[in-house]
Order: C-alpha cells, then sequence, then structure tokens
C-alpha cells in the first residue's frame, strides 16, 4: 500500500511550522503535553501498535541508542492509539524507559492533530516529528503502513539541530 492510497486525518505541520499542543496520559496514567516539555528538543515517535513487529522493532532500536537522544537533551515519547494499560505492559515487557502516550481517547486526536492518523484502520500511521526546545517543528517523517522508520535519520536530523 502506497502512503497516496492511505486517507489520513489532519494535516501534517511542515518544518517551520510550531507544533501542535496535546495532552495524553503516560504507562502510568500522569499526563503529558507538548507545552511541558519545553526547554527540550522533543521526539514524537507515532506507532500503529503495541507488540506489533516493526514497531517494537523501531522502538527496541530507540531504547538501545538512548543515549544518542539524551546526548542531544531530547526527550523521546512513543504515541499510539493504545491504552494506557495496553502501554504499559508493552514498556514493562521491552524495557522502554521513556513514556508512551496513549492516543486513545478521544481516538486518535493527536495522532489527527499531526496528520498521522489512518480512520480507516483506525491507528496512527508511522511519523516522527523532532521538536526544538521552543515548540517549532524541525524534522517530519512520515512512513508508509509496513515500512520501517530508518535510524540513521534521528541522527542526522539531531545533529542538525545541535549545530543550529
Amino acid at each position: 500500500m502506497t502512503s497516496a492510497s492511505v486517507t489520513v486525518a489532519g494535516t501534517v505541520p511542515a518544518v517551520g511550522e510550531p507544533a501542535p499542543d496535546f495532552e495524553l496520559v503516560n504507562q502510568f496514567g500522569e499526563p503529558v503535553t507538548l507545552t511541558g516539555l519545553r526547554g527540550r528538543t522533543a521526539v514524537l515517535v507515532f506507532f500503529p501498535f503495541a507488540f506489533s513487529g516493526i514497531c517494537t522493532g523501531e522502538l527496541c532500536e530507540i531504547r538501545d541508542n538512548l543515549a544518542l537522544f539524551e546526548d542531544a537533551d531530547a526527550v523521546v515519547v512513543g504515541i499510539s492509539v493504545d491504552s494506557k494499560f495496553s502501554q504499559r505492559a508493552y514498556a514493562e515487557k521491552e524495557g522502554y524507559t521513556f513514556d508512551l502516550l496513549a492516543d486513545f481517547w478521544p481516538h486518535g486526536d493527536a495522532a489527527t492533530r499531526y496528520g498521522v492518523f489512518d480512520p480507516e484502520s483506525g491507528m496512527a500511521r508511522r511519523g516522527t516529528f523532532i521538536i526544538d526546545a521552543s515548540g517549532i517543528v524541525r524534522y517530519v517523517v512520515v512512513n508508509p503502513r509496513g515500512q520501517a522508520r530508518d535510524f540513521a535519520e534521528y541522527r542526522a536530523a539531531l545533529a542538525g539541530l545541535a549545530g543550529s
């Protein structure tokens, strides 16, 4: 399936635009907002579902290379339409120490704000948004279903932020 054949809700924010705010709960039920992350670079990693193969591979790669993000003073948050209960079980099983946010209700609201919600399947597409410390989008990638993100792109995007 190509990205052109997928209907999505919302518009993907462009590089240079203010990032849409959101309020979601993490795997522990604690509220997390984008404005609450200001002052640090935020890496928003939208993924379709907890416990799915490609998603697990991508998030484990982030887990195994978390120092790359920490060295860039970046906070990583994973976001899917799963409930906080699923997110907690997933984080515990895979050893994720970063927040997994539940875009469960209203269903896909944050994913819609970022233009990655697929209403036909009820899930978020694979989208990554790197937001600078002042809330401006600095990097965007949205991949079609079944295509993993290239981890090397994170490294390059974070290095680019450090140089600006």
